[in-house]
């Protein structure tokens, strides 16, 4: 099926588009009111995550309400160490927790890597259904978590200020961290194919704790896997966004991602002096503009606009959007990037 709006794609694959496409990370979620409907009608947030006609719902919200250039799929990056036998639980405004973490080299062994596509299927099937319900109006972008962000979850068990157990698993057990990360770098790979096969026509691998790690680590357990990733799937665009890993420019510049994805803690100068001058961009917009007046957010679009020029650029914020935002200024700043490129065009 053709799409009817195929800018995101085009851009992700270098070509000029008649404007700059926008999506936002957690553009299905808290924000709308919609959402909330549905979720505030369930017993949490995995239920709705494993029901695959209402995560098509909500993944379609965003489109229709906000105007977005893209669907992401509603999701979790915790689904991959589920389907591995290692289940997280998701407290409410506190975030993910595991009962049973990895402790040793000896508790990899105990992890599954089989039957991914039975254990991962509401995930395809929530995509099937939400790319017959858009009828090629926009992409769907499907993701994952990228290993080492998952490796951190799997040890550290929770969000923490250090992540001191995860980062010391790779200084004790260097070769089982490798063994570790290998196991979730393929059974990722699947999941990702199987994503592609139902519809997904873009792959982001959202590499949350990436700055966490100092550099030699990162590039050795990190970049490593991210890089096996984004060469296995070729099918479609990838994207990968490394959360406060800007001493690994030059390695996402270097690897076969589509698409570098950018926090807010750079600027498109500096990512284009440091290894990304060929690379397209996505982001790199602070979440708390979005708090600003309409005409502040109006300001702060067209400042992160400019400062692509005429770069390869995919608009987005430079995290995920905060969950008490409003949604009227969500839109606000996809509006603004529509108007912008416009209006620029137009001159």
């Amino acid at each position: 099926m053709a799409l009817q709006n195929d800018l995101l794609i085009r851009t992700a694959q270098g070509q000029k588009g008649e404007r700059t496409p926008v999506w936002v990370m957690r553009q299905a979620g808290r924000i709308l009111p919609q959402y909330l409907a549905i979720r505030n009608s369930l017993k949490d947030f995995k239920e709705l995550v494993k029901t695959p006609h209402l995560a098509a719902e909500v993944t379609i919200q965003p489109v229709d309400i906000l105007g977005t250039d893209a669907a992401i799929i509603f999701s979790d990056i915790l689904v991959v160490p589920e389907a591995m036998d290692l289940p997280y639980d998701m407290i409410e405004k506190k975030g993910p927790s595991f009962p049973k973490t990895i402790q040793s080299p000896d508790d990899i062994k105990l992890l599954n890597t089989n039957d991914i596509a039975d254990r991962l299927a509401y995930v395809t099937e929530a995509i099937a259904i939400t790319k017959r319900q858009l009828a090629g109006r926009v992409p769907i972008i499907g993701f994952a978590g990228a290993p080492l962000t998952i490796f951190t979850y799997m040890i550290e068990g929770q969000g923490s200020k250090t992540f001191s157990k995860a980062r010391s698993f790779l200084f004790r057990y260097p070769e089982a961290s490798h063994l570790l990360l290998q196991k979730i770098t393929e059974v990722t790979i699947i999941y990702l194919k199987l994503q592609v096969q139902a519809g997904a026509n873009l792959v982001q691998l959202f590499d949350s704790w990436a700055g966490t790690y100092n550099p030699l680590h990162y590039s050795e357990f990190g970049m490593r896997y991210n890089a096996q990733i984004v060469t296995a799937i070729r099918e479609v665009p990838t994207t990968i966004f490394a959360k406060g890993a800007f001493f690994a420019l030059q390695e996402l510049g270097q690897s076969q991602a589509s698409v570098i994805g950018l926090d807010w803690h750079t600027t498109p100068a500096f990512v284009r002096q440091n290894g990304c001058a060929d690379k397209v961009l996505q982001g790199n917009m602070d979440p708390c503009a979005l708090y600003g007046s309409f005409k502040d957010i109006q300001k702060a679009t067209r400042l992160m606009l400019e400062g692509f020029g005429s770069q390869a650029h995919i608009a987005n914020l430079g995290h995920g959007v905060y969950p008490d935002t409003s949604a009227d200024k969500v839109k606000c700043f996809i509006d603004s990037v529509k108007e912008f490129q416009l209006s620029a065009s137009a001159h």
